[in-house]
């Protein structure tokens, strides 16, 4: 069976491919051993564009199991993998430790995947001294290792008996920063690449580090002395300089499902403690107030929309999400294909509600195509299928998804657009984040009008049963509704389903 890095690499494998420099050969040619040890003998087998069953999972379900009406067990074990990125001075090296820790302590196993860039200049390379050639194929045969070196825990990750944290320093997107787009494409291209498996199927989420030198510029320089007397001679940028290198490194995961950025709104304490936050959220675990989170989803509904050169750089997927029967009236189930050129990833999140006053917990789980496709069996006939053309785009160190409703689908939903963010930020402080070339006509967060699940619901909102009529916002109103329901057991059926848009 083709591991992901078969998928990820041209047809030709480690060993074979086009001869580089000599300083490189050598350190190459080690990693590509250890990586061709680790995969047991494996032959390489050739990427089949359309053979999405092999396609790369970041949570792998071989035999999918299945509760009653279709919902994932939630006795899997997790394999969950991140990719840690930013510019200089983000603080990803102290939020590597911090992660490990964390989870460590709740019993998970955790895996720390060095960052490949720092192994190979730390050999003697200088991109200085390398001419235009050679360090186009630098950039290549780095993807490549970076590829192999990941595999290799990944599957230690799927060998484990517990769960299993995967925390990857920089990840294969990153390369696209330190290159020009054209030769980005050409090496796409060259190597049939694709950037649906390269981003977005290749990890579960993406976490952007701001620099230092975006928004704390006094604990940049300080930060600086330190890894200078630490003898970090790679890291030796400028503030200017790190500055476009951290929109850089944003900008090439800017399309990935699940990418948050964290900034320097807060203290470095509170920094690492919103990173921890936003991985437990992706993970499901409920950590309560330990953490202090502040972060929360912002919906906004959004006017008519300005042409497309009026955007910064942006990322076009189409999405169609599908309800599924749940288990029970408090359980979501749903299903998410999103994509660009016919290039698919495949989502299922299940929801279920607070009990006893506990957060509610949400798990995503990465499908393949054949997974999918026998989940399907089990949509909600009360539920249109929904179809969104998704607009990602970063802008003031916030990223932002744009949900363009399309047809067909109910009329409610007809020339509905609505920005979604998550933030920490409040009053001034947002609303100089938000981005300026947008008509937002209202903030809408928490609208039961504007529920996905509402959006969807075939019957009229007048006369459905099913109609959410309270959409709720936080652990204080959760709280809220749950002791309204216990009060009043003849009101309408209640559904949790104030949704984070995956």
């Amino acid at each position: 069976m083709a591991t992901a890095a078969d998928q990820l690499m041209a047809p030709a494998s480690l060993a074979t491919i086009a001869p580089v420099s000599n300083g490189q050969q050598s350190l190459l040619a080690t990693t590509a051993a250890v990586a061709m040890a680790a995969r047991n003998g494996q032959e390489q087998q050739e990427l089949v564009e359309n053979q999405k069953s092999t396609s790369p999972k970041p949570s792998p379900m071989p035999n999918l199991k299945l509760n009653k009406m279709g919902s994932v067990s939630s006795k899997e074990k997790r394999v969950y993998k991140i990719v840690l990125t930013g510019g200089p001075c983000g603080g990803k090296t102290t939020g590597q430790s911090r992660l490990c820790t964390f989870f460590e302590n709740l019993g998970w196993k955790v895996f720390r995947v060095p960052e490949t860039a720092t192994v190979l200049l730390s050999g003697g390379v200088k991109f200085s001294d390398l001419t235009e050639k050679e360090a186009y194929k630098f950039q290549e045969n780095l993807i490549r290792t970076m590829v192999q070196i990941e595999n290799t825990y990944f599957e230690l990750g799927n060998s484990s008996t517990r769960n299993c944290l995967i925390i990857c320093d920089r990840g294969v997107m990153d390369a696209s920063a330190y290159i020009s787009k054209d030769k980005w494409e050409k090496m796409m291209a060259g190597n049939k690449w694709n950037p649906v498996e390269m981003r977005d199927n290749r990890y579960n989420q993406i976490l952007h580090l701001v620099s230092a030198a975006n928004g704390a510029e006094d604990f940049y320089s300080t930060e600086k002395r330190k890894r200078h007397y630490q003898d970090h001679a790679c890291r030796s940028e400028g503030v200017d300089l790190a500055r476009e290198l951290d929109y850089k490194s944003a900008a090439a995961w800017v399309g990935h499902p699940y990418f948050d950025v964290i900034d320097n709104s807060t203290n470095f304490e509170a920094k690492m403690n919103r990173l921890i936050e936003s991985v437990c959220q992706k993970v499901g675990i409920d950590i309560g107030d330990r953490l202090q989170a502040t972060s929360r989803k912002l919906k906004y509904l959004v006017a008519m929309l300005p042409p497309d050169s009026e955007f910064p750089p942006f990322q076009d997927f189409d999405v169609v999400h599908h309800y599924l029967q749940s288990g029970g009236p408090k359980v979501q189930a749903r299903l998410r294909k999103r994509g660009q050129k016919n290039h698919w990833s495949y989502i299922h999140t299940q929801r279920r509600p607070n009990v006893h006053g506990q957060a509610r917990i949400e798990v995503k789980t990465q499908l393949t195509h054949r997974d999918y496709m026998n989940l399907l069996a089990q949509r909600d006939d009360a539920h249109f299928t929904i179809y969104k053309k998704r607009r990602c785009f970063l802008i003031n160190n916030q990223y932002f998804q744009l949900d363009i409703y399309k047809e067909p689908g109910h009329p409610r939903c007809k020339g509905l657009v609505l920005l979604e963010t998550y933030s920490s930020l409040t009053g001034d402080a947002l609303k100089n984040c938000m981005p300026k070339f947008l008509n937002i006509v209202k903030e809408v967060t928490g609208d039961p009008d504007y529920s996905m699940f509402n959006l969807s619901l075939k019957e009229d909102w007048s006369t459905t049963k099913k109609f959410c009529r309270t959409a709720t916002h936080g652990k204080q109103h959760e709280q809220q509704q749950l002791h309204q329901e216990n009060q009043n057991q003849n009101q309408k059926q209640y559904h949790p389903y104030d949704e984070i848009s995956d």
